[in-house]
């Protein structure tokens, strides 16, 4: 739980286990505090990952420096519904939530519709393609044009001989 606590900077767990666990998290940030290397070991004995003990040394403990005790906060969240135990929230002081820029309704709507609405292509692109199409076709459209006559004749042309009208008997 420590290890998570320092990854993560909250956790969420009964409040008997959040109380306890406390005086634990106050003494690792005390070592990470020190900053010796002996209080490295020390703190590394007991979390057995060198990617935390750094992060505790070098993030978050030159952030509460100034503070002499109490590290970590408790919040009461209610009762779990397996069970009836009651949760807490643990987190450290200088945990803070990412918050986003509150958008005007407005700009809401703006994106809203960028999102559903297809994309309406201006008058000035549709010139630009014509002329792009017009370049790259100079004296060729003669050519394809008539290759499409005739592959249009030779289409017409087999279903006529695949009818072939039955003679008339004559009555003499």
């Amino acid at each position: 739980m420590l290890v998570s606590l320092l990854q993560h900077e909250r956790i969420r767990t009964t409040l008997a286990k959040g109380k306890e666990f406390r005086s634990w998290a106050d003494r690792m940030i005390t070592l990470g505090k020190k900053g010796t290397l002996h209080a490295r070991r020390q703190a590394f004995a007991l979390l057995r990952n060198h990617e935390i003990v750094k992060k505790l040394f070098d993030e978050i403990a030159p952030k509460l420096k100034d503070r002499e005790g109490g590290y970590t906060r408790i919040y009461k969240m209610g009762w779990r519904q397996g069970d009836g135990a009651p949760l807490s929230l643990v987190e450290l002081v200088t945990f803070s939530h990412p918050e986003e820029k509150k958008k005007s309704p407005v700009t809401k709507a703006k994106e809203a519709l960028e999102k559903v609405a297809p994309k309406k292509k201006g008058k000035e692109e549709k010139k630009e393609k014509k002329e792009e199409e017009k370049e790259k076709g100079k004296g060729k459209p003669k050519e394809k044009e008539k290759k499409e006559k005739k592959v249009k004749k030779e289409v017409k042309e087999t279903p006529k001989e695949k009818k072939e009208k039955p003679k008339k008997k004559s009555s003499k």
